[in-house]
């Protein structure tokens, strides 16, 4: 079997590539293309299925320790037993990544000192055959994860000349090499930090290149769509912006363009003024001639340009001292502020040529609508994930490990105070700080916990166990706050270690010095939350990357943590599982995320127990958006703005105008017809499952052609998305808008409606259809509707990841899946069971819940399982034989031309639809008659083992085994 398939793999891959073969027998070009792959993926892949490792590589740092992480803890955990080689070339290799990777039990770690070793080889040993990685990736996180790599991936087996010779002189180096000693860690740390030192020392020989700072592509793009705005007469706009990503310069670049002849910066702390007129003076050159207005600092005579504290400006006496339209161009930072009054008192009193507003998070929990302050003129938006794929912040390794257990149980929402501040629980942060450490060895960390209290009671129990810690709040005076700052961004061998403190940092404090944040408290805000990572976010010139340890309790909102770290604000379900279960791979750049199996069940859990449908959770967000825009938001606005998926209004009233029409009360209104007839358009035909009954609707609507041809319509599909439309999938198009395949209960009892008709070719909009577009809002929610299910459809749309209308990994119900296989009726579940064959025997879905409820009946307990990702074991409905007729469709699908597709949900928590998982065929010779023992006495099953046609990708194959 192995022979034959690494057979057809090397035609697939050296003679013809239309050829077909098992893609995991291939072999690959590996590199870092993001969204789509990542070299760390093949490392998953393999480390997750293989019985034994060695890897040599030329360099190895803590990042890439950070970014193996996950993987290494696993091998230990599973006893599968690796050697690493690491050369000591150049003095790269970081000595704490080697004393990390020395701690592991099942590891053996060689160091080659000297034959100047810069190969990059990882061989992986399987049951039946052997892989291997080669190419130009060090184990670093830039190379596993971002950089311009290039890697060939091959199987073979072990008796094979090139896997001979691999491993032949794999053998070679490790004899050449010595075993990893403390005395050697010792020996080699000191020669690392002396060349460290000497480094630092030098002067820094920068190329120049240009005399002057340039704008980077994100500042081009946003000062681009400020001067458009311009052009249409806009006198004040909003720049969202996640913080380290420049808005400073940004706002320099902007006045600089405007050539404003004065200009006034106004902040909300005295100590971000000294930053922001530096950086006015790095864009304006040393002539650049300003003033601070803030506290005792009040001489302005003869500044155009002034940079002012809001609590000094705000005054009466000193307000006036300005003419209102003493400045061309106003900046206020933190512009989420504008809200409250000192603000609201500047905005009215001045009158700017141009005003600027500069914030983060500019959706406020108090009501305050900060976006009409600026007229709802959003000139540019930068969160953090588009921060990071543009390379403006730091990347960070994120590890996401379960809180303390008391009595068995895992902190959360309601733990007494005692246990949060126990001396277990301060040893437990000590020991995961010191385990997951810093890019450079030293501790600079802020600590966001529960309460001032949490904080003040855990710094004096850190400082007993040899950290320096301190705890701040309000209560502290801003000298006692700068002074802390001052300690931990020195290089005092007193200095602070650790700052603990509640909220006082969520914003408007930059400490770019800070390396390590750590969590302590239940996540109650995905804003609060990127707030306080991004303390740790400023990019310098020495910091590698972010530590960030996330401490997850028993908490009911722990669902807030992947919306959080991915920028994913859906609150759709399946999204968020499929992030926790890609680690790092569906994050830009560098970082990565990690988190232990408990952690990772209490996040499943959360997602799983929580109600993302609640009536005023759907009209809060509604309303946050409508604030947003200033106007009524459409589904479209939704998807535009990455917020939450419109689908829930859908869900929940049946369709976006049911929902919205009792807060908005719309005009023209529908009648009951118009209303139920768009329920069922946004229920059964847009609901982003299939898209070509969309496609067919908007050329009706947007163009007003009540006649199309077919063979136009399947030729523009074709040449735009690359999808293919048959005739079969035509006839099953007109039985779905025409309530054939699925009849809506109203129209059975109201008389039966048509969309569509074909005559000679051609579609024909029904005189039903033709009526009711005569309602300007009809026809503006269903084209709204119509646009959502298009762009939602097409938003991840890979023709890769595309095979016979389904998209691989993306779910579906038993309904979506008997529609895109073109059955002419809907079928009732119960008559479907796990699985059905078509009565043209064309198809035959399977439907498999992976672990089965306890209580439902022992006949229908069946014992399905991955054999790995490629292999598939199945057990037939009760009561069948291999003779029986259902069976042999499917041990015959391969001479009938029957289609397999296997569809797979982790547990009945998931809901009703399923992962589409491949197609499968049936491995010849492996049915076997078996009995499943029943309360009611054994009965007969079939048991089959299949070949699915494309392995399963690791994060969902692991998601759905483990239990």
């Amino acid at each position: 079997m192995i022979l034959d398939a690494l057979s057809k793999g090397l035609i697939t891959s050296f003679i013809d590539q239309s050829s077909y073969s098992d893609d995991i027998y291939q072999t690959k070009l590996v590199q870092n293309n993001y969204p789509s792959e990542k070299v760390i993926n093949t490392f998953e892949g393999e480390l997750e299925h293989c019985t034994r490792f060695w890897f040599t590589t030329a360099f190895l740092s803590m990042s890439g320790f950070n970014t193996l992480y996950s993987l290494l803890e696993d091998l230990q955990r599973r006893n599968i037993p690796g050697r690493i080689l690491v050369s000591q070339y150049l003095n790269f290799t970081q000595p704490e990544a080697l004393k990390r990777l020395k701690s592991f039990k099942n590891l053996e770690v060689c160091i080659d000192i000297q034959s100047d070793l810069h190969a990059k080889t990882y061989v992986f040993e399987h049951k039946d055959h052997m892989s291997v990685l080669l190419g130009s990736s060090n184990l670093t996180a830039n190379a596993l994860n971002k950089n311009e790599e290039l890697n060939i991936f091959i199987r073979a087996l072990p008796q094979s000349k090139i896997m001979r010779d691999i491993l032949l002189k794999k053998q070679t180096l490790f004899d050449a090499a010595q075993e990893l000693t403390e005395e050697y860690l010792a020996q080699y740390s000191e020669i690392y930090q002396a060349q460290k030192q000497f480094v630092q020392k030098l002067p820094q020989q920068n190329i120049k290149l240009s005399s002057s700072i340039t704008p980077n592509l994100m500042q081009q793009e946003a000062l681009s769509s400020l001067e458009k705005l311009r052009e249409g007469n806009v006198t004040k706009a909003l720049l969202i912006s996640a913080t380290g990503t420049g808005k400073t310069y940004l706002s320099a670049f902007d006045i600089r363009n405007f050539k404003a002849k004065s200009m006034l910066f106004i902040v909300h702390r005295e100590n971000i003024l000294i930053d922001a007129q530096q950086t006015f003076k790095n864009v304006f050159g040393a002539d650049f001639k300003s003033a601070i207005f803030s506290g005792s600092n009040r001489d302005i005579a003869g500044y155009d340009n002034i940079f002012a504290t809001i609590q000094s400006l705000s005054r009466d006496h000193h307000l006036t001292q300005f003419s209102p339209e003493a400045f061309d161009y106003i900046v206020i930072d933190e512009s989420h502020r504008s809200g409250s009054a000192s603000y609201l008192k500047i905005l009215e009193y001045f009158k700017p040529k141009f005003l600027l507003g500069m914030t983060a998070t500019p959706e406020r929990s108090d009501g305050i609508d900060i976006f009409k302050a600026f007229d709802y003129n959003i000139a540019y938006e930068i969160r953090l994930k588009k921060a990071m794929e543009c390379n403006l912040i730091c990347p960070f390794h994120y590890f996401g490990i379960s809180d303390l257990e008391i009595d068995g149980e895992l902190v959360d929402d309601n733990t007494d105070f005692g246990h949060l501040i126990s001396d277990e629980r301060a040893r437990k942060i000590k020991e995961a700080s010191d385990k997951f450490g810093t890019d450079n060895g030293e501790l600079r960390a802020l600590v966001f916990c529960s309460s001032v209290k949490e904080a003040k009671e855990l710094a004096g129990k850190m400082n007993l166990l040899g950290i320096q810690s301190i705890a701040l709040s309000g209560e502290n005076s801003t000298e006692q706050r700068t002074a802390a700052i001052e300690s931990i961004s020195s290089a005092d061998n007193h200095r602070v270690e650790m700052i603990f403190t509640v909220d006082i940092f969520n914003e408007g404090i930059d400490i770019p010095k800070i390396n390590q944040v750590i969590f302590l408290r239940a996540t109650e805000s995905s804003i609060i939350y990127v707030q306080q990572l991004g303390r740790g976010l400023r990019k310098t010139a020495t910091k590698e990357y972010l530590t960030v340890i996330d401490f997850i309790g028993n908490y009911e909102k722990n669902f807030l943590i992947p919306m959080a770290l991915f920028g994913d604000n859906s609150f759709n379900k399946d999204q968020l599982r499929k992030l926790v279960t890609s680690g790092g791979s569906l994050l830009p750049g560098a970082s990565t995320i990690h988190f232990d199996e408990i952690a990772k069940e209490k996040i499943f859990a959360s997602i799983n127990n929580s109600n993302f449908q609640m009536k005023k959770d759907l009209v809060n967000d509604y309303k946050l958006l409508k604030t947003r825009l200033g106007r009524m938001p459409m589904m479209m606005d939704f998807l535009q703005t990455d917020l939450r998926d419109p689908l829930s209004f859908v869900n929940y009233a049946k369709s976006y105008y049911s929902f919205i029409n009792p807060i908005e009360k719309i005009t023209p209104t529908l009648n009951e017809f118009e209303e139920v007839l768009l329920q069922f358009y946004a229920l059964e035909i847009n609901n982003t499952k299939r898209v070509l009954e969309s496609l067919l609707l908007e050329k009706i609507i947007q163009s007003d052609q009540d006649v199309i041809q077919v063979e136009t319509f399947q030729h523009e599909v074709k040449e735009r998305y690359q999808i293919s439309v048959s005739k079969d999938d035509v006839v099953s198009m007109l039985n779905n808008l025409n309530m054939v395949f699925n009849p809506t209960k109203y129209f059975k009892d109201h008389g039966v409606i048509s969309s569509l008709e074909i005559r000679n070719s051609y579609f024909f909009a029904s005189n039903d259809l033709k009526k009711v577009l005569k309602n300007s809002t009809f026809k503006k929610f269903l084209n709204d509707n119509v646009q959502y299910g298009i762009s939602k459809y097409f938003k991840d749309f890979d023709i890769v990841k595309f095979n016979r209308g389904f998209v691989y990994y993306a779910k579906y119900g038993r309904k979506d899946v008997f529609r895109i296989l073109n059955w002419e009726k809907n079928q009732n579940p119960q008559n479907v069971g796990g699985y059905l064959a078509s009565k043209d025997k064309s198809n035959c879905p399977i439907f498999v819940t992976y672990h089965k409820a306890d209580d439902i009946s022992d006949s229908t307990k069946y014992e399905d399982k991955f054999i790995d990702p490629q292999h598939f074991q199945w057990m037939s409905k009760s009561k069948r034989k291999i003779s029986s007729p259902d069976v042999q469709v499917i041990l015959n699908a391969q001479q009938q031309g029957t289609l397999l597709p296997l569809f797979v949900k982790k547990d009945d928590d998931e809901g009703v639809d399923f992962y589409f998982i491949g197609f499968l065929s049936y491995i010849e010779g492996s049915a076997q008659e078996t009995l499943m023992q029943t309360d009611a006495g054994p009965v007969s099953v079939v048991k089959i083992d299949f070949r699915i046609n494309k392995p399963v990708e690791n994060g969902l194959y692991k998601y759905l085994v483990n239990i």
